[in-house]
């Protein structure tokens, strides 16, 4: 390799080294995916409200549920308490649906928080959603307030530039069944109309009570972590029996709750994850350069001479040595009556007036010439010996005879 090369290999190796340093360096970008999920401590997970409910409660009283909701409460009928469903979105389907609202109608209480909610279970409470507007104004202040009075929480703010999610309310109510648990409204809104939406709601179902928000977020670690916005999340919860066993489900979550992929670990840690990068690179380098240094030199293979000329320039070499003139010239003859039949397309069994005139036709030869040449052919084929002028005139006269056609 030249001087020239290495130089371009330098400062090949010397950007990638630059390059992987600044990746290495740079923050860590936060992880604004809405888990949920109670082990994860990103912004929209709930390892924080976890905590506090391992703080406050026992571990017979919180049950965390990791089935689906339908082979929990079939597996145990006689299961009394509170019920609490988090997640930004939450599907039941019609079947477990109905199991869910057959067990809170035997005196229990159905807690689902979730942006985005079924048709089924709005239907079934008389609800209709709808989402804020974020492009009023800055339109991601948001100030949130639970009704009751005697909780005393007060309006906590949310802002949701970073979180980017839509922010639901109701915009159709049971007001003869439901209560308003809890509003939000925009801070800092140019619009004249703005006023507060109700966004969590409590419905009586039989013996029991379904309590719906449309706010899942106030049980995120990004919400807690903000003073005094605890206060609400611990208002909410308020509203469960204390007295009962509290089911924490851990099924419908966005997050996963373990990881099955066994480079999570590495690739999940920064400097790890780029000491793997480089290895593959160095690896890469290894099998490019290494391989290529390597590899067995493949022969060169020469190629088969072609021996038809040599032969026939033996063949031509014997007959002249032998002086037999006459035998050369009848192949010569041969050759090229064959000539006649393959390029002319003319039978050479019967040559007379007729086959001289249509011979010169196709050949674009003179009638005159096409004579001479036939009948010295035909001297030659009946002179047993002839001389090698005979024989020089002939081949010349074949070869005037071709150049004329082509």
């Amino acid at each position: 390799m030249n001087r020239k090369g290495k130089i371009y290999i330098a400062l090949a190796v010397f950007t990638l080294l630059s390059i992987v340093a600044l990746e290495a360096t740079k923050p860590k970008e936060l992880n604004w995916f809405p888990s949920y999920a109670k082990h994860h401590k990103i912004p929209l997970g709930t390892y924080v409200f976890q905590e506090q409910l391992q703080r406050l409660f026992s571990e017979s009283q919180l049950l965390n549920v990791d089935r689906p909701p339908f082979e929990y409460l079939e597996n145990t009928p006689d299961s009394i308490g509170s019920y609490v469903f988090i997640n930004n979105e939450i599907n039941f389907g019609q079947s477990e649906l109905d199991k869910l609202l057959d067990w809170t109608s035997k005196g229990n209480t159905l807690f689902v928080a979730a942006s985005v909610l079924e048709q089924q279970l709005l239907d079934t409470l008389k609800l209709e959603t709808s989402h804020l507007s974020q492009f009023d104004g800055f339109g991601f202040d948001y100030e949130l307030q639970l009704k009751n009075k005697v909780l005393d929480t007060g309006k906590v703010s949310f802002n949701n530039k970073d979180a980017k999610g839509l922010l639901a309310y109701f915009s159709s109510i049971d007001t003869l069944n439901s209560k308003i648990v809890g509003i939000i409204e925009k801070m800092n809104s140019s619009d004249s109309l703005n006023l507060a939406h109700p966004n969590i709601i409590k419905t009586p179902f039989g013996e029991g009570t379904v309590i719906v928000s449309l706010f899942p977020q106030a049980f995120t670690n990004y919400f807690m972590l903000t003073p005094p916005n605890q206060q609400y999340t611990a208002g909410l919860m308020s509203y469960l029996n204390e007295e009962q066993p509290i089911y924490l489900d851990e099924y419908y979550k966005s997050g996963k709750i373990f990881y099955s992929s066994p480079l999570y670990l590495m690739l999940n840690n920064k400097h790890l994850k780029w000491a793997y990068y480089i290895m593959l690179i160095g690896v890469l380098f290894y099998i490019l350069f290494e391989g290529k240094r390597k590899q067995r030199a493949i022969p060169i293979v020469t190629p088969l001479r072609n021996q038809t000329l040599d032969f026939t320039r033996t063949i031509a070499n014997m007959y002249f040595e032998k002086g037999n003139h006459h035998d050369i010239a009848l192949h010569k003859i041969q050759h090229f009556m064959d000539y006649i039949r393959t390029q002319l397309y003319l039978s050479t069994e019967t040559v007379n007036t007729e086959f001289i005139n249509n011979l010169a036709a196709r050949s674009n030869n003179s009638v005159e010439a096409t004579k001479n040449l036939f009948n010295t052919i035909e001297r030659i084929s009946n002179t047993p010996n002839i001389t090698a002028t005979e024989l020089e005139t002939l081949n010349n006269l074949i070869e005037t005879f071709k150049s004329k056609h082509a």
